[in-house]
């Protein structure tokens, strides 16, 4: 069975921290991709489901907008 394309957002305005992961990692409901940080408060953007990381659509310490795709999980 051939799961779809999951693409995580981003939940607030914010700035991409720190990238905990890498395109063709396997990842787990629950793992941390990635750490946004906004008004010095550090926010992790957890993956929604089990999958490969298929694309990273961001780099770090750049500025994301609410609901801006982060991540694509294949």
């Amino acid at each position: 069975m051939i799961m779809a394309e999951t693409k995580v957002l981003s939940d607030l305005n914010a700035r991409v921290w720190k990238i905990e992961v890498a395109v063709g990692d396997a990842v787990a409901e629950g793992d941390v991709l990635m750490i946004l940080e906004s008004m010095k408060t550090e926010i992790p953007v957890e993956a929604p489901r089990g999958g490969t990381v298929a694309a990273i659509l961001v780099q770090e310490e750049e500025a994301v907008a609410e609901e801006q795709p982060l991540v694509v999980l294949g």
